[in-house]
């Protein structure tokens, strides 16, 4: 299969296909989702919570969120690839984050950048846009303004701040997105900006009246362990089967199990016996 450029991604939509939207920070697991055939890719700033331990997206840099993009570009050089923009990479000035983003684009080779908020980031969508990068916007609960909205809570849960969500969605539009994630709110909010805006709009813990999901990798796999939102579903263990294999190892290496003979190497031969012989003239001559 070719792969997908933003016109494809808007094709899905006029066609009622789901776009499937996963996260990826490192080069193995973004191999595994594109050989499991997922449309996009998204380097989250979620990565500072999964890969550094870190209490919030807040401390993420854009050296970091560049270093792991490159990784995943390089695991997943056919699958649509979204670039995170860390906190404070574009909020301070617009020259700010039309340079941020140019720096996905040139470092990383991604299809297009993300930034969180609404309205009050329009400037900033814009001059983006006119710099000629694909810009994907995403409202609702925005973790780098979590503190803001009281912590990782839903949002859009009553009237007003519904009807607020709506006229968010419609100023990025209006500014050049050209693909909205809508992240935390009640599935009749998500179902209605779907059917206000002509872009993908995506769904992460949204419900299913979206263009598509994202589901962060880690959660996915079951490897993130600090907590887990009420919209995720684990597809694996992989942090219980990590858990175990270490302990096997551990148990067998305590009772002398591993390694054996099969899992070390071995002398050419007859150079055994000139190593020994070696070691016994300098033991002698001192």
């Amino acid at each position: 299969m070719p792969k997908l450029n933003i016109q494809g991604l808007h094709d899905m939509k006029l066609k009622g296909e789901t776009a499937v939207w996963v996260t990826a920070y490192d080069y193995p697991t973004a191999q595994c989702a594109e050989a499991a055939g997922v449309d996009m890719i998204l380097v989250g700033d979620s990565l500072g919570m999964c890969v550094y331990g870190y209490e919030s997206t807040i401390p993420v840099s854009m050296e970091q969120c560049l270093m792991h993009c490159e990784a995943v570009r390089r695991a997943a050089p056919n699958t649509f690839l979204v670039g995170d923009m860390p906190f404070l990479s574009y909020q301070v000035s617009i020259p700010d984050a039309v340079l941020n983003s140019g720096r996905f684009f040139k470092t990383a080779a991604v299809d297009a950048i993300k930034l969180e908020g609404g309205r009050r980031v329009v400037p900033q969508v814009r001059a983006i846009t006119d710099a000629g990068m694909v810009v994907f916007g995403h409202i609702g609960l925005t973790p780098q303004s979590s503190g803001q909205l009281g912590g990782f809570k839903a949002q859009g849960r009553t009237a007003g701040a519904a009807y607020a969500l709506i006229e968010d969605a419609v100023a990025l539009e209006e500014a050049g997105i050209l693909a909205l994630l809508v992240e935390a709110v009640p599935p009749e909010v998500c179902g209605q900006i779907r059917s206000t805006l002509s872009i993908p709009v995506y769904s992460i813990g949204a419900g299913a009246d979206a263009d598509g999901q994202l589901m962060i990798g880690s959660d996915v796999l079951g490897v993130f362990q600090a907590f887990t939102p009420k919209f995720v579903k684990r597809f694996a263990d992989i942090s219980g089967t990590a858990t175990g294999a270490f302990k096997a190892y551990g148990e067998e290496v305590r009772r002398g199990v591993f390694p054996t003979a099969d899992h070390a190497y071995t002398m050419v031969a007859g150079e055994e016996e000139k190593f020994l012989a070696l070691l016994k003239r300098e033991r002698e001559g001192r």
